[in-house]
């Protein structure tokens, strides 16, 4: 008997989801410190505003389609299956320059604690190189995530709600002891010379809006995290994911420019440049000593520790969904009884583990990476609202953003992604180099059938029997998949048929009518499919019809997929409409791909 597995409540949720954006805590304030001086918090707060625009945006889409993928999904049920693609593919590189960031950047934190302990108190350890030990110990830590979270998402999400409030506790002690030490130590005379350096730097960097530009595109490294809830979304109880949204605001806004002030009234701007990767670390060890400095490089290691596991836990939900739609090998869709899909988890550990082999430790490719990957998806997150609107505007919603507040949240990320890019134009080298072989793989998917038959035929003509028969196989078992669509209407046929040929690679398609006490439209429909293929309209497709009974409903469909055994995503329907009383959930994960 398989386990049942609970649904996510509030506080889990926000855990995984709050590791991964408040993480962003402990280097932010130093970046944003480094571009934007004095006016570091500042910047900051602007950076929450974004939060609170992109809140709408993600509550309007993600509870009207509520299954696994975000931007992915988004473009899915309202556009074609490469554009979604695209987004899958950035969303997925950014977990994976997610993962290997914060798992390197956790152990370094912690042996920077360790190396000021051990300096501190001649422990005797002088033999000890603890550069050495980066790479092991990042691959071990990666490791060890991947392995908690085969276990069951239940079981990661203890561990992440252990973290997530031991990383909140630390931030508040470090914010209360900064503001206790500026009040009786002073820091009138760190806050004067910081303004001095602060103009110094708006009249070497082009003015005040070129400094506050520069400074907000880095910061907005401190909104990552925040695409991850859309992509474990089902396994969240049912209105859970607004209040991760709302978690995830109120703690970027409240945390993020209150330690950048603390940071600047307590530390000169010159060792803020210094110390920008430990900044946290330096701060608390200037007026806590090392009790302080081991608070935050413990807090650090876990807390990024975090982050790896939002990464396992979002690209499992993404990758699982892109398998199931067929943009992915369908193996990778393999579910244990715990709930969680080991053979994804152990690809991308062994994938996350050769970039950083490959990299030799060196992570600024996968910085650029990161950066252009994250702010693509939130853009195109938005992008995805507004062509939602377009293509589905009758789609039962439960909340609809204002269209001025979804335009702003597109824009500001565009703004940013600008920004990251004209700081260094490297970081899209970078990206293309990781982006390019990843799409390739999800085109040949996509495409599979046309490339099994190019193979097909190139083995033809270079006669190798065994490789051209398994080529054929693999043709037609590609063309042999069937696609079920439930029709309300005879006018929505060809439309349907253009989907299909435009995003899919079978020739079976079965159109399916709930019509309980409504013959007229199902003998229109009936009538119509043979009139199309008379026309000549897709005619390699070969087109069935279904008449059920029953209503239009999940239990319908639940019903109709077990009896003919297929899968849920080979089912595609229309939007469903505020006048029927259920849901999208309910469905568990059909297509939508009419109105």
């Amino acid at each position: 008997m398989k386990k049942q597995i609970h649904k996510l409540n509030q506080f889990f949720a926000t855990a995984i989801c709050g590791n991964d954006i408040l993480s962003s805590a402990l280097y932010v304030s130093g970046i944003a410190a480094l571009f934007a001086g004095m006016y570091a918090p500042l910047v900051l707060l602007l950076v929450g505003v974004v939060l609170l625009l992109y809140r709408s945006v993600y509550q309007e889409v993600v509870e009207a389609l509520p299954v696994n993928g975000g931007a992915y999904n988004a473009l899915l049920n309202s556009t074609s299956k490469i554009a979604a693609s695209v987004a899958g593919t950035m969303t997925a590189l950014s977990y994976l320059a997610t993962v290997v960031i914060s798992a390197k950047t956790g152990v370094e934190y912690l042996l920077y604690f360790l190396s000021k302990l051990f300096g501190r108190f001649n422990l005797g350890f002088a033999s000890i190189t603890f550069s050495s030990l980066i790479i092991p110990l990042t691959i071990g830590v990666m490791l060890a995530f991947a392995l908690l979270v085969i276990a069951g998402v239940r079981d990661s999400a203890k561990v992440a709600a252990g973290i997530f409030s031991f990383h909140i506790i630390t931030l508040t002690l470090f914010v209360l002891a900064g503001v206790w030490y500026v009040i009786f130590f002073g820091g009138g005379a760190i806050a004067a010379s910081n303004w001095v350096a602060t103009e110094q730097l708006v009249a070497t960097h082009g003015g005040l809006w070129q400094v506050l530009f520069f400074g907000f595109s880095v910061s907005l490294l401190g909104i990552s995290g925040f695409e991850s809830s859309a992509d474990f979304v089902e396994e969240q109880a049912p209105g859970v994911f607004r209040k991760t949204l709302r978690n995830m605001t109120a703690g970027v806004m409240v945390f993020n420019p209150l330690i950048a002030m603390v940071t600047l009234l307590i530390l000169p701007l010159a060792q803020i440049v210094v110390e920008k990767d430990f900044v946290l670390g330096a701060v608390g060890y200037q007026y806590g000593g090392l009790v302080m400095l081991g608070l935050i490089g413990i807090d650090a290691f876990l807390v990024l520790c975090g982050a790896v596991l939002t990464g396992y836990i979002g690209v499992s939900g993404l990758i699982n969904r892109m398998a199931m739609d067929n943009v992915l090998p369908s193996f990778l869709a393999k579910k244990n009884d715990r709930g969680s899909y080991p053979r994804i988890v152990l690809m991308f550990f062994l994938l996350c583990s050769s970039i950083l082999l490959l990299t030799r430790g060196n992570l600024l490719s996968l910085a650029g990476v990161y950066t252009i990957s994250f702010l693509s998806v939130m853009t195109l997150f938005a992008i995805g609202n507004l062509v939602l609107r377009l293509t589905r505007p009758e789609l039962k919603r439960s909340y609809q953003a204002s269209v001025v507040v979804v335009m702003l949240a597109a824009l500001t990320t565009m703004v940013g992604l600008i920004g990251r890019i004209e700081a260094d134009t490297q970081n899209v080298l970078y990206f293309l180099v990781y982006f390019v072989p990843t799409f390739l793989v999800v085109l040949t998917m996509i495409f599979k059938k046309d490339f099994y038959k190019n193979m097909r035929r190139a083995f033809t003509v270079i006669p190798i029997g065994v490789l051209r028969r398994y080529f054929a196989r693999l043709e037609d078992s590609a063309e042999n998949i069937m696609y079920y669509v439930f029709l309300h209407h005879s006018k929505n046929i060809f439309r349907a048929l253009e989907y299909v040929h435009h995003n899919e690679g079978g020739r079976n398609i079965t159109f399916v009518h709930c019509g309980k006490g409504d013959k007229g439209e199902h003998e229109e429909i009936k009538h119509v499919i043979p009139v199309l293929k008379l026309a000549g309209v897709f005619p390699h497709f070969r087109v069935k019809f279904k008449y059920v009974k029953d209503s239009f409903s999940p239990q319908t469909i639940h019903e109709f997929a077990r009896h003919n055994n297929i899968p849920l995503n080979y089912v595609f329907i229309g939007s469903i409409h505020d006048s029927h009383e259920f849901e999208y959930r309910e469905f568990g994960g059909v297509r939508i791909i009419l109105e």
